[in-house]
């Protein structure tokens, strides 16, 4: 009895302590949960709460309450209004963040610069230096402009050298032993394109270094024997032709008139010089080239022109819109004195004998005149020159962007008129180039 009585007291035992083990490993796997947090009063009653949309009361407008003055003065700012907001005209203006509080921006209106390069010489023709913003005067379309940029400071030179090829050939020989000359006249910071035109532009080489090895031989090859110079006879017996080929004249620039004109009458052909197709074409190629640089077509030429494609009208309003000046050398029946001057005039149903000097005049160029090579050496370096030293004016148009007409510039300088002589340009036509 005693022996089952402790085998009973022993599996009990052994029973209690399992179950013991197991609750204390089941305490030990089971991670504590953390307390709920403790519920909190809301700050504000929700009828208080200002908007399109307020709880309990739905979309429109919020009943006014006397609790709730003192609130809405807290609210940071208005939330945006469902309806659409009346147009009214801003009476206050704008706050301006302080640095670091706010995104910044900048307001760009889009106006017109106009730089206008000015050459000012004494009653002997040399060069006057030493003046001031003070000492000139800007006008445009007879109005008074601000000067809001001065320098004296020289620009490298973009220059685009055209050559006639059309003269005689006692002046072409001239001009071929002086275009030696031509680089000794520029800088390194100077960059040179060569054309050249007789019926007919035609482009030698483009913009390459004004020291390089390459423009001595585009010059080189450039050089062409010329016109030889020949008087027409149309009247007398050594008008008609006394060589005859198939019954026809062997040379056609003597042939009779017969369809042109009656069989005892000889029309003159006119000799083809195109002048206003040479200087378009090295404008557009001089187009191109960056801002900061002097922009120059350098003619050298009689100045006389016919049969150009391209009419004086067009290619000076092409110069006038892209800041482009034109400087000449004018060489033959143009550099004789007396001469030179009755050949501007022109007459009509004639040749124009030369149109150089009005390109000159409206662009702000210079024109020299020589006969001579020693002449014409010089007059390369001189026009050079005029062209670095320029006072550069510039001012803000008080004309729209977007007006298109033509604008008069007139610059004078606080001077004498017999004194000093000012070289600019007559004026422009504006481009969206020169908006800021």
């Amino acid at each position: 009895m005693k022996l089952g009585f402790t085998a009973i007291s022993l599996a009990a035992l052994l029973s209690l302590s399992t179950n013991l083990s197991l609750q204390a490993l089941a305490q030990q796997q089971q991670s504590p949960m953390p307390d709920a947090p403790t519920p909190q009063a809301p700050s504000q009653p929700l009828s208080n709460v200002n908007g399109p949309i307020t709880p309990g009361i739905g979309a429109g407008e919020t009943p006014s309450s006397p609790n709730s003055s003192s609130n809405t003065q807290e609210q940071q700012a208005p939330r945006p209004s469902a309806s659409p907001v009346k147009d009214t005209v801003q009476t206050a203006a704008p706050e301006t963040p302080a640095a670091g509080e706010g995104p910044a921006f900048t307001l760009h209106v889009p106006v017109n610069f106009v730089e206008v390069p000015v050459t000012v010489k004494d009653s002997k023709g040399k060069l006057v230096s030493g003046l001031t913003y003070r000492d000139f005067k800007v006008f445009e379309n007879d109005s008074r402009e601000v000067i809001s940029f001065f320098t004296t400071d020289s620009f490298p030179l973009s220059v685009a050298f055209v050559i006639d090829q059309s003269l005689t050939s006692d002046v072409m020989a001239k001009v071929n032993n002086s275009l030696n000359a031509i680089q000794g006249a520029l800088t390194p910071y100077d960059e040179v394109a060569v054309f050249s035109y007789n019926n007919g532009a035609r482009e030698r080489t483009g913009f390459t270094g004004a020291q390089s090895g390459r423009l001595p031989a585009v010059l080189a090859i450039t050089k062409e024997i010329g016109r030889d110079m020949l008087v027409p006879v149309n009247d007398g017996p050594l008008a008609g032709c006394n060589i005859h080929q198939n019954g026809n004249c062997v040379d056609p620039n003597i042939q009779p008139g017969r369809s042109a004109a009656s069989g005892n009458w000889m029309s003159i052909p006119k000799e083809p010089h195109t002048l206003n197709d040479a200087i378009l074409t090295a404008a557009k190629e001089l187009s191109t080239r960056p801002k900061g640089r002097r922009r120059i077509v350098y003619v050298i030429s009689d100045g006389k022109e016919y049969g150009s494609k391209a009419t004086f009208k067009e290619v000076l309003k092409y110069l006038e819109t892209n800041k482009t000046a034109v400087y000449g050398t004018a060489v033959g029946d143009s550099a004789r004195w007396g001469e030179g001057r009755i050949d501007r005039f022109h007459i009509p149903f004639t040749p124009y004998e030369n149109i150089l000097i009005k390109y000159t005049q409206a662009t702000g160029g210079t024109l020299e005149a020589s006969g001579n090579t020693n002449g014409i050496e010089k007059s390369y370096a001189k026009i050079a020159e005029e062209a670095r030293t320029q006072y550069t004016l510039g001012y803000y148009s008080h004309l729209p962007v977007i007006d298109s007409r033509f604008r008069k510039i007139d610059v004078r300088v606080d001077r004498p008129e017999k004194e000093v002589e000012v070289i600019a340009k007559q004026g422009y036509y504006p481009s969206g180039q020169d908006t800021k």
